[in-house]
């Protein structure tokens, strides 16, 4: 029970206005906009790789340690909180919209905690930059090298704040059914990116001036690495702007009993531990990926998994991060039938356009890398590693629209549990690459390919076993219907897929010196050509056998059109 004139003395400090107790949006209206944010935002995303690309190079010194740095913040920030605020806090917020003031009580606690425990986390992390790079990098890293990267460190490891400010608020207006701000935020922090590599260039030069690590001054790394932290931390306080119009108005409130946050605290433990052992993979792949360095290594990997994640950041988040309050709101309700409605749907949905997806960018992914770096050896070693993490985009897909179901039925253990099956598998095949690489099986330039595909393969397990064992709880997931969906969605990419290699043989080929991978220009002019013939095919195959989801999302769409007409 909690403490009347605590309870009193919390109103204060929140909200005048409450917000309603369920949110209520359109799936459709809101994956849209999460869409048009994430598709800008990635857009802007690529310019700013390609611009670091040319500024530092992909299969470099500076450009791994870099790569290695910039990552830390990420690791770290994983470690603690990656995952917990949308797996633990969503739904603690959709339950707390039943309370008389609609959370705001629990919301103000929750943010406070969030940037005391954050402060001192990177406070911490930042101190101990030289044992983290050292953590990630192998023996084969110089002595100069480990220099750069913990230089570089010390400016992005500040980061983690922005980083959780960023995920705190935004799932906050999410759990609210407010999705603009959280999706169009990383627009200004690729505009404030893309602003500080533009200065970079014109100040110190591109990629042959800054290969190599005694190519760099403090004034260089200060300049990269301080406009990348500056980016995160625009994007993060940016949000606190539209608290008001979600119905809350923050005041830092420190009386962190009475709301339920223990309760939180539980639940959390087993993200907690599920993201402690993610991060032992994350450490083995940059040790075995750092031996590399010279060929396709951290940075190519790092190039390699953002092109990965572009049409998953587009179209599962999208769809996953609107669905995920209403599964959440479901499960509070105790409507499961809801609920796997909204699974079965969610996947069919993403499904349609990541099958393609998969399909049409295997096609271009030469093209595509070649966007990216500055010589045809660097265009080759991208695609092959891109190659090797497309086998995951399916299964990768499905296993994160299935986590947020653990999450919403509140099943952390389990997720946990997979996780440390889907580390042990990718772990023991990262080493054997390891081994393989330094016995000679292996050669140098291909570890990266081995990692990416020893990746792809633990994902898929992991997917599997998502999907077995939630059968239980759940009893079914409509497999039979979704399964159906995605052989027919894989029948029409395959002849759309045969389409578009065509047309890049009658554009050149992707030999050296052709038009598709001579230059920016060229891939970029394939990619558009090739990829338009492609969704041709796709998206016309679909319709003329009369595909239901591909019907359901097109048809009130052409009748608005014919409205209008």
């Amino acid at each position: 029970m909690t403490d009347p004139g605590r309870e009193a003395s919390d109103a204060a400090s929140v909200t005048d206005v409450p917000a309603p107790a369920r949110p209520t949006f359109s799936i459709g209206r809101s994956s849209v906009l999460l869409a048009s944010g994430t598709l800008v935002s990635r857009a802007l995303g690529l310019i700013s790789l390609i611009i670091l690309a040319s500024a530092i190079g992909l299969n470099g010194a500076a450009g791994d340690a870099f790569a290695l740095a910039n990552q830390l913040p990420n690791n770290v920030y994983s470690l603690v909180a990656g995952g917990l605020l949308s797996a633990v806090l969503v739904p603690q917020i959709v339950k707390a919209g039943l309370h008389d003031d609609g959370g705001a009580r629990f919301i103000n606690k929750l943010i406070t905690i969030g940037v005391v425990v954050f402060a001192i986390v990177t406070g911490i992390a930042t101190a101990c930059a030289p044992l983290l790079v050292s953590l990630y990098a192998d023996a084969g890293f110089s002595e100069s090298r480990l220099g750069l990267a913990t230089a570089f460190a010390y400016w992005c490891l500040p980061q983690i704040l922005f980083y959780a400010l960023y995920s705190l608020i935004g799932e906050t207006l999410n759990a609210r059914g407010m999705f603009g701000p959280f999706t169009w935020a990383p627009v200004l922090n690729n505009v404030v990116a893309i602003t500080g590599l533009v200065t970079f260039i014109s100040l110190f030069g591109g990629a042959d001036q800054n290969r190599n690590v005694g190519d760099w001054t403090a004034g260089h790394i200060a300049l990269l690495a301080g406009s990348a932290t500056l980016g995160i931390a625009v994007q993060a306080f940016a949000l606190f702007f539209f608290l008001g119009r979600a119905g809350l108005k923050y005041r830092p409130d420190f009386h962190w009993r009475g709301v339920g946050l223990a309760s939180t605290g539980r639940s959390a433990s087993w993200v907690f531990a599920m993201f402690l052992v993610t991060q032992v993979s994350g450490v083995v792949e940059a040790r075995v990926a750092s031996t590399a360095t010279g060929d396709a290594s951290i940075n190519v990997m790092k190039y390699g998994w953002l092109m990965f994640m572009l049409p998953h950041s587009i179209a599962t988040v999208s769809i996953v991060t609107a669905y995920f309050t209403r599964m959440s709101a479901h499960v509070r309700d105790s409507r499961l039938d809801d609920l796997r409605t909204d699974i079965s749907s969610a996947l069919r949905s993403i499904l349609l356009i990541m099958i393609f997806a998969a399909v049409g960018l295997a096609v271009l992914s030469f093209p595509f890398s070649a966007i990216f770096a500055p010589s045809y050896a660097e265009a080759t070693s991208l695609a092959a590693v891109y190659l090797a993490f497309l086998p995951g985009l399916i299964p990768f897909t499905v296993f994160f629209v299935l986590l947020r179901v653990f999450y919403a039925l509140d099943m952390t253990r389990a997720a946990f549990i997979i996780q440390v099956i889907q580390t042990t598998f990718f772990v023991s095949g990262a080493l054997a690459v390891g081994a393989g690489a330094e016995s000679g099986w292996i050669a140098k330039e291909w570890i990266a390919v081995g990692l990416a595909l020893v990746l792809s393969a633990a994902v898929a397990v992991q997917a599997v076993l998502s999907a077995l064992v939630l059968r239980r709880p759940l009893g079914h997931l409509d497999t039979r219907r979704v399964a159906g969906q995605a052989l027919w969605f894989a029948a029409a990419a395959v002849p759309a897929g045969a389409v578009g290699w065509g047309i890049l043989q009658l554009l050149g080929g992707v030999a050296a010196g052709a038009f598709p991978v001579a230059d920016r220009f060229g891939a970029i002019v394939s990619m558009i050509v090739a990829g338009l013939g492609m969704a041709v095919v796709y998206f016309g195959l679909l319709w003329l056998t009369r595909n239901p989801e591909l019907r359901a999302f097109g048809q009130p769409l052409l009748n608005r059109i014919r409205r209008r007409s």
